[in-house]
């Protein structure tokens, strides 16, 4: 089932690829989570847009957001992979946490002229192409932007692999976010 703006969002406790704790809600936490849900890890079109989300970190920081990324792969496989990124990631290959926000699978995921040119950027600008596909191609990805008490702000499901956040729509997002009084009042809707 999908998960629409204003509802509470699964609390969850996990362990990242490289052994940091996390918990949704946080106790204490005062910046927004931006949960990425995205494919499995050898994924060229996942891995080109984190790196645009890497390379732009700092200024998601500032803006208050700590990112959380799911991928539907192990925790080994992972690391080959997302090891070196600015963010916490998290193995979920039995798809546990995908269960629990809604985020579902479909072969359009491929379909869409989009995923091809953003796989091809990653395999041309870092010559890497993934071995693997950890519980298969047909993915889709989604985005949660939740407040400190674990509140949905905004919510995007993809409707194919390249069907995401791009970091400038995330810092709009958290603009708005900013400017409301209390997460999950009127006005809170999805993007």
């Amino acid at each position: 089932m999908k998960l629409s703006p204003g509802a509470v969002a699964p609390a969850f406790t996990a362990q990242t690829i490289l052994g940091k704790p996390v918990c949704v809600p946080a106790a204490g936490e005062t910046s927004l989570v931006h949960l990425q849900f995205r494919r499995f890890a050898g994924c060229p079109v996942c891995n080109f847009h984190l790196r645009t989300m890497a390379l732009r970190q700092a200024e998601i920081e500032a803006a208050g957001v700590r990112q959380l990324i799911f991928f539907h792969s192990s925790a080994d496989e992972m690391r080959k992979y997302q090891a070196q990124l600015p963010f916490d990631c998290i193995a979920d290959p039995q798809k546990q946490h995908y269960r629990a926000y809604g985020v579902e699978t479909s072969w359009r995921a491929m379909l869409h002229p989009r995923v091809f040119w953003s796989g091809m950027r990653w395999v041309l600008s870092t010559g890497r192409f993934y071995r693997r596909a950890e519980n298969g191609i047909a993915g889709l990805p989604a985005d949660f932007l939740l407040d400190a008490r674990g509140r949905i702000l905004f919510c995007r499901y993809g409707q194919h692999a390249d069907d995401h956040w791009e970091v400038d729509e995330l810092l709009r997002l958290a603009g708005h976010a900013a400017t409301r009084p209390h997460a999950g009042d009127a006005g809170v809707a999805s993007a």
